[in-house]
């Protein structure tokens, strides 16, 4: 069984890297922050001091790091993923980048014989957690197969979308579908509330329309209990929003409603809200309409 190097143990990583643990496999963790480490070790994995050494360590490498900048410096920089790696490696980018990043890191890490896969994530911390999270996944069909059975430890599906930089550009897609679907259930919640009507039985009423989704399953539970807490958070959105409108623009492909949802999100970052869920964006609705959208009873 490969050995496997786990970097970036946050509000994704340290779930993922425990559903490798459970699943039996042996690993390696780093992160700068101590106590996800400490969590880690105590269930059965080793850490190292930096990046280099968890590649020094391990058969195939995973990174689940905030945004591009980190990659390029935790895969590039010094005492990077790079200094330690060798030829034949794996290394599996699960970050959510933009795709012109991870086309440059796949090069600089093909030049010493590493293969590389992009290979995001959708479902938040709770499908984190479960182990049922959405993988897509970019590069070569030979080494995806290689690692499908890490991935599927970690995810209920994963499936293969073309080369290196699709993974990242199916969860680009992933994010404005989730983002926008919440500014419309927002926007529905905060019409029935200031129209009189219960906003708890409309969600009841709708769900099983063709207005049903996941995202209204996951989501608006959360805005009729107040519950803010953070599966996903509001900066992380931004973040996915600003690397799908450069991806956009980069290919001439406009995306008029992305921009707007850009801006929901920036608003919410002036009011302080940028560490909460992104579910909080019916703040934004809430405001302008000067109502609060709860359960009745």
């Amino acid at each position: 069984m490969e050995r496997i190097g786990f970097i970036g143990l946050g509000i994704m990583g340290k779930p993922m890297a425990k559903n490798l643990v459970k699943a039996g496999y042996s690993l390696v963790v780093f992160d700068i922050v101590p106590g996800p480490v400490k969590e880690l070790e105590a269930a059965g994995a080793k850490s190292a001091g930096n990046a280099k050494e968890v590649a020094a360590a391990s058969d195939v490498v995973i990174t689940m790091l905030p945004n591009s900048p980190d990659v390029r410096e935790v895969v590039l920089g010094a005492g990077g993923v790079l200094e330690g790696a060798r030829s034949g490696q794996v290394y599996v980018d699960m970050s959510s980048i933009d795709p012109i990043v991870a086309r440059e890191v796949e090069a600089a890490v093909r030049k010493k014989g590493v293969v590389m896969l992009d290979a995001p994530v959708s479902g938040g911390e709770p499908k984190a957690i479960e182990g049922t999270l959405a993988i897509m996944v970019g590069g070569p069909a030979d080494a995806f197969e290689k690692v499908q059975p890490i991935l599927l430890k970690m995810g209920a599906s994963a499936v293969l979308v073309g080369e290196i930089g699709s993974g990242n550009v199916a969860k680009l897609a992933n994010q404005i579908v989730v983002a926008l679907n919440i500014a419309a259930m927002s926007e529905a919640l905060v019409l029935a509330t200031k129209a009189g009507v219960d906003p708890e039985k409309v969600y009841q009423a709708i769900r099983g329309g063709l207005a049903g989704s996941t995202v209204l399953d996951a989501k608006a539970p959360m805005v009729l209990s107040r519950n803010f807490k953070p599966g996903f958070r509001i900066e992380l959105h931004t973040k996915d929003l600003a690397n799908a409108l450069a991806a956009a623009h980069a290919v001439g492909s406009p995306v008029p409603l992305t921009s707007q949802a850009m801006e929901i999100l920036q608003a919410l970052k002036v009011d302080g809200r940028e560490k909460e869920d992104h579910s909080s964006i019916v703040h934004f609705f809430e405001k302008l309409a000067n109502v609060e959208v709860k359960k009745v009873s």
